[in-house]
């Protein structure tokens, strides 16, 4: 059996190379043998491994014998390191005991610290520590996050507890309570365990340890773990690993402290420490945002007018010490890091290092600067910045000239602006955004049960908490922006009102954060377009460098086609013919066409449509001119098109001089009961002849157009959807050819064309060697084919598949990211068959996977010569297919 416990500092050896393996002891654990490694101040400890996680949740929540052998003797190595025993009445070993999956999942999964605290060993700690109100404040502090992460009850009890005993005395914060006062908390709080649980809080150390353990496991797959999981695309059975440290005490005085630092901006970039600390406190203080902390440097203090003193300034010595780990992690783990250190009487001990969560645009220019700095080359650079970060830069920011009703200004804990209706809870916040309400969420502080909320919210306002608080890691890490330990704010839940300083708001009103100033105004705040210059411009001409496969974008607007190529497209791969149809000014001439009960009444309806459609096509080759544009030929069903309501079909009824009733009729003759699969696609090219051959005309006098004016034409792709045999598409191809002879004649030129079609039925994929025979060039219809292989409605299937991720039927959302194993079989086998037939075979993909980064580092796998994406999802391609080249 492999070894799955690692011991790390004091005497420990650090040459296993599994112990620094991230999938076997998770990123924490493998990050604090490294640390002791090269011997940085880290209190001595152990890791059990992510497979004993998996092991544990897969046969029902037991531990095995050889574990808890394994255990006993990693706790051995802590003794000897620290010189204490765990339990010793006279001088006890405490311990933390922290969760560390192989990615970081802040606040995600649970933590137990002061554990070893009883009724003996607080009278231990009080006698060797010489400081009996620290020993009785550790207590209270253990038997709190005990009794809220292992036994389950609500810390608002405690909460709730603890705000009486401060307004009995007249204090404000924990650090005026003496020993005696948390001495007569710790009674109260065992009181409320007693009742609740209808036993004692546990005095048996041991006992108190696997209880940790076992919590830490659990919360793998706790709800708010799963919904971040899912969030963030993360395996459900990866598993995280426990880690059992010494504990180190922030809370001896003013001589000791907690805090959260970054080698650099995580806002911004900037190299700048940034960071924050509370002297006489324990690190929960500043994730959770119990209180709000101080700055680390003095530049920082400044620079916000706050009057407490920084760390620098505070503690010299400590911050000196601190400032030469953070050149040496940065120099060793060659990107910006996420520490986390204790200070103990003067002491500097390290908890933590990670890589940072950082904005999009922190990520741009750490990567940019690391490579003028010499850290890591241009090839590191493009595979270091996350594809789907980008998409908070492709955004609106705030204008800044438009006028600002300031309420409050807080910490700028994420940067972005949003506006949306002020909604005060995670479950409120979820429900208003699934009506399609932008909503901003507020909060006195968030914990990891608001995940939900947060994501769904445009940002998010806390009353408390500092720049590294929980709601400042997760939203950054999202991309949304923050406003954190914003003053005058207070939260009325029963009236579910917002009150800052004298300006009262209700749930529902809105507000606006500017993420970057820290600044909360009332209303909505005009925005501006962004600017992708500087640091993204540099990393996008990198990219371009390195990747092989042309990014085109889905686009059927003048304004859409002029937003991707701005963007850095290469053409269209999709536009979709029936988007024009529903303009208001056509929609009638749509209708006309369709309800005609004759070929010689739908031509003369087409005959108005033709016009508009070739101005259509024009405005987009003007934009396009030079590049191919696949057009999609008319593809969803007709009765999308007909009318619904009385006053509809009473107008309808007017400008075609055909009765109500007769339209009514003609209107249920089309009925088709599963129109998804029904008369849609090449079918009504077949049926309806006439609807192509107007398309192609517009097309192709439109193309002709643009080459006559401009001197270059564009390369238009007809492309015929829905196509599931070679014939169907043969018989359109010679429509198209025909169509396009016509006009050339007419129009005394010739311009190149393509003919193909859209592979997105399992038949189609099956004979693709077949079908190309026919075929210029295969688009993949992602979207469709992922619907017609595994039987599930997009639009339907929000209902269940978030419970197919959460129990590992689907590693992800099959209509976020490609099923690869089922339909992208069928892609690759397409592939491999079609350019059997033709080896010049156009291949690309226009669904809405185009723009997902697992499906193109796919896409580049299968050799796809395209990827197109919506028009703010190009530069994620480019990205995306740039790293799938260099892997």
């Amino acid at each position: 059996m492999e070894q799955t416990v690692f011991t790390f500092g004091g005497d420990a050896p650090h040459s296993n190379a599994r112990q620094k393996d991230k999938t076997v002891t998770g990123g924490k654990g493998a990050n604090l043998a490294e640390m002791a490694a090269i011997g940085l101040p880290v209190p001595p400890g152990f890791t059990i491994a992510t497979d004993e996680c998996v092991r544990y949740l897969k046969e029902g929540g037991d531990f095995s014998a050889e574990l808890r052998d394994e255990v006993a003797t990693a706790l051995q190595h802590i003794e000897r390191s620290v010189g204490k025993r765990f339990g010793d009445a006279g001088d006890p070993l405490l311990v933390s005991v922290r969760s560390g999956a192989r990615v970081s999942m802040p606040g995600m999964m649970d933590t137990v610290l002061n554990l070893g605290l009883n009724d003996e060993t607080v009278e231990g700690l009080a006698a060797t520590s010489g400081d009996p109100r620290f020993a009785w404040d550790s207590y209270r502090r253990f038997i709190q996050m005990y009794s809220d992460v292992v036994l389950g009850l609500d810390h608002g009890l405690f909460e709730e507890a603890l705000e009486i005993a401060k307004e009995d005395k007249g204090f404000y914060n924990d650090t005026e309570m003496e020993c005696e006062d948390w001495q007569a908390l710790v009674g109260q709080y065992k009181d409320i365990v007693r009742r609740e649980l209808g036993e004692d809080f546990p005095q048996d150390v041991l006992h108190q340890l696997w209880g940790a353990i076992r919590a830490v496991f659990d919360s793998w797959d706790s709800e708010r773990a799963k919904v971040y999981r899912r969030l963030n695309d993360i395996p459900g059975d990866w598993g995280t690993a426990v880690n059992v440290q010494a504990m180190v005490f922030g809370n001896m005085g003013n001589t000791s402290a907690t805090g959260v630092a970054f080698t650099r901006d995580p806002a911004t970039g900037e190299k700048a420490y940034y960071g924050e600390y509370l002297i006489n406190a324990q690190g929960e203080d500043v994730v959770a945002g119990i209180r709000t902390p101080q700055y680390l440097t003095r530049a920082a203090r400044e620079k916000a007018g706050a009057k407490p003193l920084s760390m620098e300034e505070a503690m010299p010595e400590a911050y000196a010490e601190l400032t030469r780990v953070f050149e040496l992690l940065e120099r060793h783990y060659r990107d910006m890091q996420d520490i986390e250190f204790t200070v103990e009487r003067g002491k500097l001990w390290m908890l933590q290092t990670r890589t940072g969560k950082r904005t999009a645009s922190a990520a741009l220019k750490l990567a940019v600067d690391m490579v003028d700095e010499g850290l890591i080359d241009e090839k590191t650079a493009v595979l270091r910045v996350d594809p789907m970060a980008l998409d908070q830069l492709l955004h609106p920011t705030l204008d800044p000239d438009a006028p600002r009703d300031v309420l409050t200004t807080g910490l700028p804990a994420s940067p972005g602006a949003a506006s949306g209706r002020i909604v005060l809870d995670a479950d409120t916040a979820e429900q208003w955004s699934q009506r399609g309400d932008k909503v901003i969420l507020v909060r006195v502080e968030t914990s990891p049960e608001d995940i939900h909320g947060m994501h769904a919210a445009q940002g998010i306002l806390t009353a408390r908490g500092g720049m590294t608080s929980h709601a400042a890691v997760v939203a950054r890490g999202m991309g949304r922006p923050c406003v954190s330990g914003a003053p005058g704010v207070s939260i009325d839940l029963k009236a579910r009102t917002l009150r800052v300083g004298e300006r009262e708001l209700a749930e529902g009103d809105t507000i606006t954060l500017d993420g970057g100033t820290g600044q909360v105004m009332a209303g909505e705040v005009a925005t501006i377009e962004p600017e992708l210059a500087g640091d993204f411009g540099t990393l996008m001409e990198w990219a371009d460098r390195h990747r092989r496969m042309k990014v085109r974008t889905n686009a059927e607007t003048p304004a859409d086609c002029r937003m991707a190529r701005q963007f850095g497209a290469e053409g269209i791969g999709l536009c979709r013919t029936e988007h024009m149809f529903f303009d208001a000014g056509r929609i009638s001439a749509v209708r006309e066409m369709i309800l005609a009960d004759s070929e010689k009444g739908r031509r003369a309806a087409l005959d108005k449509l033709l016009p508009e459609q070739r101005a259509d096509f024009r405005q987009i080759f003007e934009v396009m001119v030079g590049l191919p544009c696949t057009i999609r030929l008319l593809d969803p069903p007709l009765h999308e098109f007909l009318p619904h309501g009385d006053a509809e079909f009473a107008e309808l009824a007017e400008a075609t001089g055909l009765g109500v009733d007769h339209l009514r009729r003609r209107a249920q003759d089309l009925h088709e009961f599963n129109p998804m699969l029904g008369h849609r696609g090449c079918r009504l090219g077949i049926t309806y002849p006439e609807i192509y051959e107007m398309q192609a005309r517009a097309i192709f006098e439109a193309a002709c157009d643009v080459a006559a004016e401009s001197g270059e034409a564009p390369l238009p792709e007809v492309m015929i959807p829905l196509v599931a045999t070679r014939r169907e598409l043969e018989l359109l191809r010679e429509l198209v050819d025909r169509v396009a002879g016509e006009v050339f004649a007419e129009k005394g030129r010739e311009i190149a064309y393509l003919v193909g079609t859209m592979i997105e039925l399992p038949r189609a994929a099956l004979m693709a060697g077949d079908i190309a025979g026919a075929a210029e060039f295969f688009s993949f219809g992602t979207n469709d084919l992922t619907q017609t292989t595994l039987g599930v409605s997009r639009d339907d299937s929000a209902r269940f598949l978030a419970q197919y991720v959460d129990r590992g039927i689907f590693a992800r959302d099959p209509f976020v990211s490609l099923d690869i194993d089922g339909v992208g079989q069928l892609v690759e086998l397409a592939a491999e068959r079609g350019r059997g037939t033709r080896a010049e075979l156009k291949l690309g993909i226009c669904g809405e996977h185009g723009g997902d980064p697992a499906s193109i580092a796919f896409c580049e796998k299968t050799g796809l010569d395209y990827v197109s994406a919506s028009p703010y999802r190009v530069p994620i391609a480019r990205l995306a297919a740039a790293q799938a080249s260099l892997r």
